[in-house]
């Protein structure tokens, strides 16, 4: 995997956070993974926007995958999003950069959004890939989403779901290496075997449900916006559109530039329609100039 791809750990002070990244021209583009995956599942990916012309950082999200993050705080802070995207912008200026683009799916679109509102001086550009705003989801809660997401619900419990995932995390945490590519998985599957990195992805949805919403409806009770270019990635058979509708229309209140599309394919779009992602990005950075 990641073939010509610099891998190193980057001190940011509390957090080490690897990251694989490819030099080229203007401000790269930065991927952020989801849950429970590691910075690998852009395997596919990362190289089609190489040979596209966009430099490219992929970074494990703290504490997750090989990433190195600090004890988990009492309210959860530690692991929030504003944390978690101070660490990107660390990241980004220890390789030399001042600005740059960001992909973030699932749990990394919600850094994403994070770094688009906190630093948007350094991001030129920002995608959602299979993500809405924390907030969103859960100001629009239902039975549905109740049922459907209980994950979130679990997670936030005290030490429990520590102790069940961590009891067999193979039983817990399915991958089929044939779909997500051998190397891919041997590196997710290492990294939820450890209880650190449990530990850490579970302070994750910890801080989502609290003080990550609570940011989100700071800002927009006091009137903050996107006002880089934004688009929206959706897979058509995930649950997104299901749930929420047209999620460009969930969006359009955060965002000023705004478009965005589905793509044929289940929640790891990344691993299961790389070419179609990558040609979305390619477009996206070709369509708003790769400055912004």
């Amino acid at each position: 995997m990641f073939e010509d791809f610099t891998e190193e750990l980057v001190d940011v002070g509390p957090a080490r956070i690897l990251t694989r990244h490819h030099p080229g021209d203007g401000p790269p583009l930065l991927l952020l993974h989801g849950h429970p995956r590691t910075s690998a599942t852009w395997h596919r990916v990362a190289p089609l926007l190489v040979a596209g012309g966009l430099p490219v950082v992929c970074a494990d999200l703290c504490g997750y995958g090989r990433s190195e993050g600090p004890p988990p705080a009492a309210d959860h802070s530690a692991h929030s999003k504003r944390a978690v995207a101070g660490d990107m912008v660390a990241v980004l200026r220890a390789l030399g950069y001042e600005r740059f683009a960001v992909a973030g799916h699932d749990r990394g679109s919600y850094v994403a959004l994070r770094l688009a509102l906190d630093h948007p001086d350094a991001v030129v550009r920002v995608s959602f890939l299979d993500g809405i705003p924390l907030s969103e989801h859960l100001d629009r809660l239902g039975v549905r989403f109740a049922t459907e997401w209980w994950h979130w619900y679990f997670f936030a419990q005290p030490e429990t779901p520590e102790r069940v995932i961590t009891a067999d995390p193979d039983a817990w945490y399915r991958g089929d290496p044939a779909v997500m590519g051998q190397e891919n998985h041997d590196e997710w599957r290492a990294a939820v075997r450890r209880p650190e990195v449990v530990r850490a992805m579970l302070e994750d949805y910890r801080a989502g449900l609290g003080v990550d919403a609570d940011a989100e409806r700071a800002d927009r009770a006091a009137g903050r916006r996107l006002e880089m270019p934004v688009q929206v990635l959706w897979s058509l058979r995930d649950d997104i559109e299901d749930l929420y509708g047209d999620p460009l229309a969930v969006w359009r209140p955060w965002a000023s530039d705004l478009r965005g599309h589905g793509i044929d394919s289940g929640h790891h779009m990344a691993e299961e329609a790389p070419d179609a992602l990558a040609a979305a990005l390619l477009a996206f950075a070709a369509e708003v100039g790769q400055a912004g």
